[in-house]
């Protein structure tokens, strides 16, 4: 099983689950932890492969799906008896969340998504290709330092790209190739999160810097209005709770709330 950590409030306080994205694990919400656990329970996971998770006994498969990492975060609620509980994804950890509401919608109550990854634009087709080319030639830490770079390039990302730079470090290269096959069925997946409105509550939060994914954003909540709602941070790029942590936790407990979530 995945490796947790909980904070729990007293009382009959509603979940808030969070999601971490590929090669970061829970401690890059270490700015959210004291806001949201003063109004709800808190539930953070660390990903397969990620974290403390990484010495977790899990399938050994080469090859897995966004379907059996959010299969992993499902049996965590099981076995803290959590029977729904509200989202909180930041970049791929926003699929992996989205996956689970196609797949249990009755676990999930509402979903935050952050630096939220739905479609891929020209550049980031180019560059995951590419990636997928050359992983087996170039050491994954350059992979990924590129990467990062590139997703988050202007100097006020920077504490953000560090600490996804140091978080990848711990990942293994084999753990990593198997990230990285992920991506050949992504567009597939991406455009069917598109076209499919769960009605789930949903809020966007999206850097105005983060260039590879916000306009795709803008047109899904264009297109999704009735259950979407999305929140631009000014002077901002992709790992939005890192750069603007006040702003985002204030922004996220508030939806909650608006939902009628009381802690």
């Amino acid at each position: 099983m995945l490796h947790y950590t909980t904070y729990r409030k007293e009382g009959s306080a509603p979940w808030v689950a969070f999601v971490h994205g590929a090669g970061g694990s829970s401690s890059v919400w270490y700015r959210q932890v004291r806001d949201f656990s003063a109004h709800f329970n808190v539930l953070l996971v660390d990903l397969r492969g990620h974290g403390d998770s990484a010495k977790a006994k899990l399938s050994a498969s080469n090859r897995y799906t966004f379907s059996d990492i959010a299969r992993d975060v499902v049996e965590v609620l099981d076995d803290l008896r959590i029977g729904s509980a509200h989202f909180v994804g930041i970049s791929l950890g926003t699929i992996v969340v989205r996956e689970m509401a196609e797949h249990w919608p009755d676990r999930v109550r509402s979903m935050v998504m952050a630096g939220a990854v739905m479609k891929l634009n020209i550049r980031g087709k180019l560059l995951m290709r590419l990636s997928v080319w050359f992983r087996t030639l170039v050491p994954y830490m350059i992979l990924y330092r590129t990467l990062a770079f590139v997703i988050m390039p202007r100097s006020n990302h920077r504490e953000a790209r560090n600490l996804f730079i140091r978080e990848a470090r711990k990942l293994a290269q084999k753990e990593f190739n198997r990230w990285f096959r992920l991506t050949a069925d992504l567009n597939d997946r991406l455009r069917l999160f598109r076209q499919r409105d769960l009605g789930i509550p949903t809020l966007y939060i999206m850097g105005e810097q983060d260039h590879m994914f916000l306009p795709s954003i803008r047109r899904l909540v264009a297109a999704h209005t009735a259950s979407s709602k999305l929140v631009v941070v000014p002077d901002c790029g992709h790992v939005v709770n890192v750069e603007h942590p006040r702003l985002f936790n204030h922004t996220a407990i508030d939806f909650l709330k608006g939902l009628g979530v009381r802690g």
